[in-house]
């Protein structure tokens, strides 16, 4: 059962991704405001994990200085607040199938920026350093994934080619289309915001876990319950005053009994669930694992989308194979590294140990005297 357990979470976990992309999709169809459902999102996880987070690690969790609680707020700021905001705006112009395409950029992008901060710091401190080692296979299969992945988001965003039908004839929910002229430059616009967040995000996963010289957020602040519910609660303020901000008509805060607000109510609480959820898995099976089951959002995504009797663009389909077969190769391409490392620390250890022997075959014995 232990070892089926992350199978079955990670099944869900995705699940609940691709719900999410449809039902906001469908959501922002229907007239809810982007900045406040996104602002009610992260209210309702902030209440759901507060109290958790006091019950579980109010007396292990470190004190907080003014130092990591701006951290905090800043880490909030772009990789919470702003990021939702702008992935929310893209979801509206585009569709749920490319926002579960662009979601594959996500351990790409992750991956590149870690390298790209690697190679800053190590040349700031008159360091040479090969990061992507591109005389090696490892180096230019990771570099083919970085090339799909781009090819991906250019086929997303320039060809939606022709739609695939669904089955079944009646829609379940009623969508406004983005007709007209402008329908095209929307679409664009929308994989362009959506990729763009998706960068943010990846931005936020390198500062928080592999973070400065000094050390990444986790080490500053290791309470990780406390860290991301802290980060959840920040975002709520910000999303209050971007909402502010973008919707004037108050008469929009007021959530109707519609799918509007099923779609907070359920984001809400799986964005909560969705924190535990990924966490459990990545100390479980690593991060690697977590990575590999991204692909299955898209899947679930187009499935979904048949189901509920709306149409899939054939370019959403190719640019997501092409976004899955770019993860992939970089996984390869680390998994390769990580054996050949593995490998040359053996054949360092078998050395150093024959040449511990030579040493005390060589050494002279001394003499003994009777």
């Amino acid at each position: 059962m232990g070892n089926i357990a992350p199978y079955v979470v990670a099944f869900l976990l995705r699940l609940i991704y691709g719900v999410m992309n449809i039902i906001t999709k469908v959501a922002f169809s229907q007239g809810t405001s982007t900045s406040i459902l996104v602002f009610y999102r992260h209210l309702i996880a902030t209440v759901l994990l507060l109290p958790i987070a006091f019950a579980f690690e109010r007396k292990t969790a470190p004190p907080l200085s003014f130092k990591v609680l701006l951290k905090l707020f800043v880490h909030a700021l772009y990789g919470m607040s702003a990021s939702m905001v702008i992935s929310c705006v893209g979801l509206n112009y585009a569709s749920a199938t490319s926002a579960s395409a662009v979601q594959n950029l996500l351990p790409v992008l992750t991956f590149f920026l870690a390298v790209l901060f690697r190679s800053i710091r190590r040349s700031l401190q008159g360091l040479v350093m090969e990061s992507l080692n591109l005389r090696r296979f490892h180096g230019l299969v990771k570099v083919s994934g970085i090339v799909l992945c781009s090819i991906g988001v250019i086929v997303l965003a320039f060809y939606q080619g022709p739609e695939l039908r669904s089955f079944i004839r009646h829609r379940l929910f009623h969508q406004t289309s983005h007709a007209g002229t402008n329908a095209s430059r929307k679409w664009i616009l929308g994989v362009l915001l959506q990729s763009f967040a998706a960068v943010m995000w990846a931005l936020w996963a390198v500062l928080h876990i592999c973070g400065t010289p000094q050390g990444h957020l986790l080490v500053e602040y290791p309470s990780r319950l406390f860290n991301i519910t802290l980060q959840i609660a920040f975002a709520t303020i910000q999303s209050f005053f971007i909402a502010l901000v973008i919707e004037r008509d108050f008469a929009r805060w007021k959530p109707g009994v519609d799918v509007g607000l099923v779609a907070i109510i359920y984001c809400g609480i799986t964005f909560a669930i969705l924190c535990y959820m990924q966490t459990w898995l990545i100390d479980k099976r690593g991060p690697v694992f977590l990575n590999m089951t991204v692909p299955l959002t898209l899947v679930f995504t187009i499935v979904l989308t048949i189901l509920i009797g709306e149409p899939v663009t054939l370019g959403s389909i190719i640019s997501g194979v092409l976004m899955v077969g770019g993860l992939y190769n970089v996984l390869w391409g680390k998994r390769i590294e990580q054996v050949a490392m593995r490998v040359q620390e053996v054949e360092v250890g078998k050395a150093a140990c024959s040449d511990l022997e030579e040493q005390e075959t060589s050494t002279p014995v001394p003499a003994t005297q009777d």
